[in-house]
């Protein structure tokens, strides 16, 4: 075998050029005329649309989109928590488990064995269930 007995495996492919004639000319495969045909074509996202349709709430204070509460598991407040600890939003933030101004809901997914006194929070019927059958209490 020789240097010039070799080859490659696999072809030379020149890149397809589009509008140029042969192939895909004219048009180049984007249909005929019209706004989607443009080069730098924009169209107005239909998120945009639905987002205009809601109301605003003037001032400084107000979000236009209400917040959904924060969920957090009893399960999680099972590995957090020590027995007899007070558990509230402020704690909450403090361990890193919720960011600072969310509105926290408890819910009852998971096991607690522990007394914890639980404050300033929403909670599901459930995790409440299980907060009191472990010997604490929901205020």
């Amino acid at each position: 075998m020789q240097l010039n007995d070799l080859k490659r495996a696999t072809p030379y492919k020149k890149e397809k050029r589009v509008g140029r004639g042969g192939g895909r000319g004219k048009t180049s495969g984007r249909g005929t005329k019209g706004q989607k045909a443009r080069a730098g074509h924009s169209i107005m996202p239909n998120i945009r649309e639905q987002l205009k349709k809601l109301p605003k709430r003037r001032g400084y204070r107000f979000k236009s989109i209400e917040t959904k509460p924060f969920a957090l598991n009893v399960a999680r407040l099972e590995v957090a928590f020590s027995s007899g600890d007070a558990v509230n939003p402020k704690v909450l933030t403090e361990r890193g488990l919720l960011r600072a101004g969310l509105i926290v809901k408890i819910l009852g997914d998971g096991e607690l064995s522990k007394k914890l006194i639980v404050s300033d929070c929403v909670v599901s019927a459930t995790a409440r269930a299980k907060i009191e059958k472990a010997g604490g209490s929901v205020a």
